[in-house]
C-alpha cells in the first residue's frame, strides 16, 4: 500500500490503524501538529488513535509505514501505550481548527476551514499544507465557494479568540459511539466541549452526557440554559437523569425537575428519593413490562425495539395491570433465549420465571453484585412491600455504580499495559512528543 504525499486530516477520522501482522490496534482520531517558532506551517509529528477501552494514544508519524483514507499500517519498532496528553506548543488539527473562522489572502475574504491537508516533503517530513476552506457569501441562501488554499495565505489558523462554529467536526464525529463521542469531548478545550456539546440534537446529547464524568455533565448541562437543560434531561434515562441531577444543588434539581414534562419527570423525583448505594437508587423504571396474556411473537417484537439497550432488552418482566410502575402484582420474568425457545403463540403466563427471588427497594449494591454473578443474571426486578415492580436494575447499573466515581475521567492517570501489541513493543514515555 501506498502513502500519498497529501492527505486531508478529517478524511483520516476513523480510519482503521494496523500492526505489522494486520491485525487491527485502533482508529484515528485526529492529528497532531507542533506549532513552529516561525511562520512555516506546522509540522505534523503523530497521529492520536483510539485504542480499546477508550485509551487514546500518540502514534509517532515516524512510526507509520503506510497512510492513506482506508488504512494506517505501523512498522514495527517501539510503541508508547501512556494516555496522550498535548503539549503547549502543540495543536489538535480536527478539534482546533476545523470550523475555525480566518481571512484568506490577498483580499482578506472571510471563510470557514473545512479541512486541513498534511504533506510530505522529499526529506519525509510532514507538514500542514493546504486548507479546505468555505467563503462566506453574507446571504442565508446560498453556501460559499469551496475551494483549497496555500496555508501561508490564511490568517487566523493559529491563536485564540476567533469565534468557531461546529457543523464541520459534528461530521467528523458524526458516526462516532455514544462513548466514544463523551471520550472526543474530553480532548477539547472546555468551551469548545460546551459549543460542540450545545450543537448536538437532544437525544444524541442525552446519551453523550451519559457517558461523561459528572462534573464535565454538570459543566455542559450549566452551559445548556435551564430550558434547554430539561429537554436534554428528558431524553435521558430516569435513572441516568436522576444520577446527573443528583450532582447539582436541591433548588437547581427542582427548577430542572419543573421545567420538565410531568410525566417524564415523575419517575426521575420518585428515583431521587431512594438512598444512595440501593436498589432504588441504581435501578431503571423502565424495564420492558408485559401482561401475563401477551404472547411470545408479542414479547419478541417488543424486545426489538431499536431504543431499547441490550441489557434492558435481555429479558421481559410480567406483571398484572397497570404497566407502568409501579405495577399491577409482579408475576416473574422471561429471558429472551426463552422466548426463542418458545412457539411464538403461546402466553407469557405459562412460560413465566418466578424461581428467584426479586430484590428490593433498600436492597444494598453488594447484595445485588452478589445475587447477579450467583444465578448469572443481566438484570433483575425491583419490588416494593406489596410485590409491585417498581424497576430494574441491569448490569450496567451496576457496574457504573461499584467502579470508582472518576473511572470516566480522562485525567485519572492509568497504567501501561503490561503485553506489547502484536508486531510492536510497548514502552513507556516521560514527554518529548509524547513518545
Amino acid at each position: 500500500m501506498s502513502t500519498p504525499t497529501r492527505v486531508y486530516i478529517a478524511r483520516l477520522a476513523g480510519v482503521a490503524v494496523f500492526d505489522p501482522n494486520g491485525d487491527q490496534v485502533g482508529r484515528v482520531r485526529d492529528a497532531v501538529a507542533r506549532i513552529r517558532p516561525t511562520s512555516r506551517p506546522p509540522e505534523v509529528v503523530g497521529l492520536v488513535a483510539e485504542m480499546p477501552m477508550r485509551r487514546r494514544i500518540f502514534l509517532s508519524i515516524n512510526r507509520v509505514t503506510s497512510l492513506d483514507v482506508d488504512a494506517v499500517v505501523l512498522g514495527t519498532g517501539t510503541l508508547n501505550l501512556r494516555r496522550f496528553e498535548k503539549r503547549p506548543n502543540e495543536l489538535l488539527v480536527l478539534a482546533e481548527l476545523l470550523d475555525r473562522r480566518v481571512r484568506v489572502e490577498p483580499d482578506g475574504r472571510a471563510a470557514t476551514v473545512v479541512d486541513v491537508a498534511m504533506e510530505r516533503s522529499r526529506g519525509g517530513e510532514w507538514s500542514l499544507g493546504r486548507v479546505a476552506v468555505r467563503e462566506h457569501t453574507g446571504r442565508l441562501t446560498r453556501r460559499g465557494h469551496l475551494h483549497q488554499v496555500d496555508w501561508e495565505n490564511v490568517r487566523g489558523l493559529t491563536g485564540f479568540g476567533d469565534t468557531r462554529g461546529t457543523a464541520n467536526l459534528l461530521a467528523v464525529l458524526e458516526d462516532m459511539r455514544p462513548a466514544d463521542l463523551a471520550n472526543a469531548l474530553q480532548d477539547l478545550p472546555d468551551l469548545r466541549r460546551n459549543e460542540v456539546a450545545a450543537a448536538l440534537d437532544d437525544e444524541r446529547l442525552a446519551d453523550v452526557l451519559s457517558e461523561l464524568p459528572e462534573h464535565d455533565q454538570v459543566e455542559i448541562l450549566s452551559a445548556l440554559g435551564r430550558e434547554r437543560a430539561a429537554d436534554v434531561l428528558e431524553e435521558m434515562d430516569p435513572d441516568d437523569a436522576a444520577d446527573l441531577l443528583n450532582e447539582l444543588p436541591p433548588p437547581e434539581q427542582d427548577v430542572l425537575l419543573d421545567l420538565m414534562e410531568p410525566e417524564e419527570a415523575d419517575p426521575v423525583r420518585q428515583l431521587l428519593k431512594y438512598t444512595p448505594g440501593t436498589a432504588g437508587s441504581v435501578m431503571t423504571s423502565e424495564p420492558v413490562i408485559m401482561p401475563p396474556d401477551a404472547t411470545v411473537a408479542e414479547a419478541l417484537a417488543r424486545i426489538r425495539e431499536p431504543q431499547l439497550s441490550p441489557a434492558v432488552a435481555a429479558q421481559v418482566f410480567v406483571t398484572r395491570a397497570p404497566m407502568t410502575t409501579p405495577t399491577g402484582r409482579y408475576l416473574g420474568m422471561v429471558h429472551f433465549q426463552r422466548l426463542l425457545r418458545e412457539p411464538p403463540a403461546d402466553l407469557l403466563g405459562g412460560v413465566v420465571l418466578n424461581d428467584i427471588d426479586p430484590l428490593r427497594e433498600t436492597t444494598p449494591l453488594p447484595e445485588i453484585t452478589r445475587r447477579m454473578a450467583t444465578y448469572d443474571l443481566v438484570a433483575m426486578p425491583v419490588v416494593d412491600r406489596n410485590n409491585r415492580l417498581v424497576g430494574a436494575v441491569t448490569v450496567d447499573d451496576v457496574l457504573d455504580h461499584s467502579l470508582p466515581r472518576d473511572w470516566r475521567d480522562r485525567d485519572v492517570p492509568t497504567e501501561v499495559p503490561a503485553e506489547p501489541l502484536p508486531g510492536l513493543s510497548a514502552q513507556p514515555s516521560t514527554g518529548g512528543l509524547n513518545g
